[in-house]
C-alpha cells in the first residue's frame, strides 16, 4: 500500500512498511517516536514544485479535489495500474484518480490517522535534506494562497465603491448645507438672485465673479450662465434689489463658503466619474440593468457583491426598505413593492400602475446579472443587454406598446401621435341595423313553422278567452250555490206551520184540557 501525501515543498509518495498496523487502534503510539514512524511508513518518491505559483496551483486543486497535471504525471510515473493501493486523505480525489489512472483508492478512519501519524514526524520521514525550510514553506504557501483564494485585484475590490458611494451621499448632503447657507446668508444682500438662479454651483460661482451686487452690470458671466436672457436678468435686478448692504468681512466670509460649495462640487463630479469607472469594471451587467448609483448602493447595502450574489430577486427587489416591510408585517397591510431598486430608469419609464411589476421583472433579471458579475470571468457585459430588452418588452406588453422603445444608442423613439377623432371614427365599427338582416330558409321549411305555429296557439289558450273562461265557470259555481240555497229555503217554508195552523193547534190544546 501506497500513501500520498501532499506538502508545500511537493507530493510525497510513502510506503506503508505494515498494513496489519494500519488498523490498530494503538497506531498512534507507533508515531510518538520518529524510529516507530519509520518502521511503518518510508518515503518512497518526492517531487518539489519548482515555484510559489505551481506550489498555489497544487494546493488549490487539493483543496477543490481535482486532479492537476503535476499529480497525474507524478503518479503515472510511480505507480503502476492495478499494482498498489493508493491512500488518500480525500474522498472525491481518490474518485477522480481511480477513474483518470486507474490506481485503488483507500480511504477510511484508520488512514486518517495514519495520515496524522505521518504529519506529526514530517520532518523526520521527510530527511533532512527536504525537511529543513518545510516551515519557511508552509508559510509563504499559506500567504500565497490566501492572496490567491481572496483573488485580489486592482480593478476587483468592491470595498472601494462602498466607500466611494458612501462619500458621494455624503457630499450631496454638504453641498446642499453649504449651498443653503450661502443662498440665506448672501441673501440680505441680494434675495431676488435666489429665484433667478437655482442651480447651486451658478449660484456660488455668481457670488464668486460679482462680489457685492453694485459689481454685476460690470461683470461677464458668459462662462457660467450659458443664457444671455438669465445674465441680463441677473443684472437687471441687481440694480433695483431691495437688499441690505454688507461689508467686506462679511462678503470675504460669503466668498470663502462658495469656495467651498464650488470645490466639493467639483470632486463630486470626480467621484463620480470614479465610481461609474468602477462599476464598470466591477459589476457591468448590474450596471448597465440598473445603472452606477442604484447598482453600488445595492452592493454597500449587502456589504460585498458577492453577499448581494446570494440574495434571491425578492429580496433584491425590496432590499432598503426593510422598515417598511417589516412594519407592513406586523400592522398586517400590503408590503413595500421596491426598495433602492425604485431609482432604476427602467422603472422610471413605467406608469405609476405598473411599477410594482416591472421591478419584480427587473429585480428577477437583475439577480442574473449580479451573479454573472459576481462569479464570472468576463470582463464586460453579457447577459444584461438580453434582459435589459426583455424587461423593455414588458413594459411595452403592460403598457399596450405606447412606451417608447430605448435604442442602443440610449435615444428614444417619439411617443404617440395627437387624437384623431376623424380617423377613429372611420376605425369604429358600423352600428346594427337589425332590418338588414336575412334569414335564408325553403318553402318547405315556411310550412312546417306555419303549422307548428298553429298548433301551438290552439294548445295555448289566449289570455283573453282564458280569463272568460274563468270567469263562466265561477259564475256557473255560483248559480248552483244560489240554487241550492232557494231549495233549502223554500222547503223549510213549507214545512214551517203558518198562523191558521198555529189558531187551530192551540183551540185544540184548549178543548182537551177541557
Amino acid at each position: 500500500m501506497l500513501l500520498l501525501f501532499e506538502t508545500s515543498a511537493g507530493y510525497a509518495l510513502f510506503k506503508v512498511l505494515k498494513p496489519d498496523k494500519i488498523s490498530n487502534a494503538n497506531l498512534w503510539q507507533e508515531f510518538q517516536t520518529a524510529e516507530g514512524a519509520s518502521n511503518v511508513v518510508k518515503l518512497k518518491s518526492f517531487s518539489p514544485f519548482e515555484s510559489t505559483t505551481e506550489a498555489v496551483v497544487a494546493a488549490t486543486s487539493i483543496i477543490e479535489s481535482t486532479l492537476d497535471k503535476g499529480l497525474k504525471k507524478f503518479l503515472k510515473k510511480h505507480i503502476k495500474e492495478g499494482s498498489d493501493e493508493l491512500a488518500v486523505a480525500d474522498i472525491k480525489l481518490g474518485g477522480l484518480i481511480k477513474e483518470k489512472l486507474d490506481i485503488q483508492c483507500v480511504y477510511n478512519d484508520s488512514i486518517m490517522e495514519l495520515f496524522r501519524g505521518v504529519r506529526t514526524q514530517m520532518d523526520s520521514l521527510m530527511g533532512n535534506s527536504e525537511a529543513g525550510g518545510l516551515k519557511s514553506m508552509q508559510l509563504g504557501l499559506s500567504h500565497s494562497l490566501s492572496r490567491y483564494k481572496l483573488k485580489f485585484s486592482a480593478d476587483k475590490v468592491d470595498i472601494m465603491i462602498v466607500q466611494a458611494i458612501g462619500l458621494l451621499d455624503d457630499l450631496d448632503k454638504e453641498i446642499n448645507i453649504y449651498a443653503m447657507r450661502v443662498r440665506e446668508w448672501y441673501g440680505w444682500h441680494f434675495p431676488e438672485m435666489a429665484k433667478i438662479l437655482n442651480d447651486n454651483m451658478f449660484y456660488a460661482r455668481c457670488v464668486l465673479r460679482m462680489g457685492m451686487r453694485i459689481n454685476a452690470k460690470n461683470c461677464d458671466f458668459s462662462d457660467i450662465l450659458a443664457d444671455e436672457a438669465v445674465e441680463s436678468i441677473l443684472k437687471k435686478t441687481a440694480e433695483t434689489s431691495m437688499g441690505t448692504e454688507i461689508s467686506d468681512s462679511d462678503l470675504l466670509n460669503i466668498k470663502s463658503l462658495c469656495d467651498q460649495v464650488v470645490s466639493l462640487s467639483e470632486y463630486r463630479t470626480q467621484l463620480f466619474e470614479y465610481l461609474k469607472n468602477r462599476m464598470a469594471a466591477i459589476a457591468p451587467n448590474l450596471t448597465m440593468m440598473v445603472g452606477e448609483l442604484v447598482g453600488a448602493r445595492l452592493i454597500a447595502h449587502s456589504g460585498s457583491l458577492l453577499n448581494l450574489s446570494k440574495h434571491p430577486a425578492s429580496t433584491i427587489q425590496i432590499l432598503g426598505a426593510e422598515k417598511a416591510l417589516f412594519r407592513a408585517l406586523k400592522t398586517k397591510t400590503d408590503t413595500p413593492k421596491y426598495g433602492l431598486i425604485y431609482h432604476a430608469s427602467l422603472i422610471g419609464q413605467a406608469a405609476p400602475k405598473n411599477k410594482g411589476k416591472i421591478s419584480r421583472v427587473l429585480a428577477a433579471k437583475t439577480a442574473l446579472a449580479i451573479r454573472v458579475d459576481a462569479l464570472g470571468d468576463n470582463d464586460g457585459p453579457t447577459i444584461a443587454f438580453d434582459n435589459k430588452l426583455k424587461v423593455e418588452a414588458r413594459i411595452r406588453q403592460l403598457e399596450g406598446g405606447q412606451k417608447a422603445n430605448l435604442a442602443s444608442n440610449g435615444t428614444a423613439s417619439s411617443g404617440p401621435g395627437k387624437y384623431d377623432a376623424t380617423a377613429a371614427r372611420a376605425l369604429a365599427p358600423p352600428k346594427y341595423n337589425p332590418a338588414s338582416d336575412v334569414v335564408h330558409s325553403s318553402s318547405s321549411d315556411k310550412k312546417d313553422k306555419k303549422k307548428r305555429d298553429r298548433d301551438e296557439e290552439e294548445e295555448k289558450p289566449e289570455p283573453k278567452k282564458a280569463k272568460k273562461l274563468i270567469e263562466e265557470v265561477s259564475e256557473d259555481a255560483g248559480d248552483e250555490e244560489k240554487s241550492k240555497k232557494k231549495k233549502k229555503r223554500e222547503s223549510a217554508e213549507e214545512d214551517a206551520p203558518t198562523g191558521e195552523d198555529k189558531k187551530k193547534k192551540k183551540k185544540k190544546d184548549k178543548s182537551e184540557r177541557d
